[in-house]
């Protein structure tokens, strides 16, 4: 019912900057809390950073605090990712997922969300 489509990935430089796009279908958009999450090979999937349905709350993981920044703009039906001063450990594949409801104190928790995207690789140099 909900279809994301992520992109901007691709090879970085450490120290560098990216944006990664997550677009959605339908019209309904502004329903969901948004979240991007990240997989390497041999490693759980992780939390990254989440949007509330306004955009006027937000969430990060410790590990990209003060590095990375969520945005959305429900006219466009497209949240935002903004990455600065990567590091090699940000190497994954980011995903983002959506969040029927109210319920923001279940951010965080990957089963909590309805619809996901397949993902984009981001990988950074060393």
């Amino acid at each position: 019912q909900v279809q994301l489509v992520e992109s901007g990935g691709g090879l970085m430089q450490a120290g560098g900057s990216a944006r990664l796009s997550c677009a959605a279908s339908g019209r309904t958009f502004s329903f969901y809390i948004i979240s991007w999450f990240r997989q390497a090979p041999g490693k759980e999937r992780e939390f990254v950073a989440a949007i509330s349905q306004s955009g006027d709350v937000l969430d990060y993981a410790d590990s990209v605090k003060g590095r990375f920044t969520i945005s959305r703009d429900n006219a466009k039906n497209t949240v935002y990712l903004q990455m600065s001063s990567l590091k090699p450990e940000d190497t994954a594949v980011y995903v983002c997922a959506a969040k029927a409801g109210t319920t923001w104190g279940t951010r965080r928790v990957s089963y909590e969300y309805d619809y996901w995207g397949q993902g984009t690789q981001v990988t950074v140099s060393s």
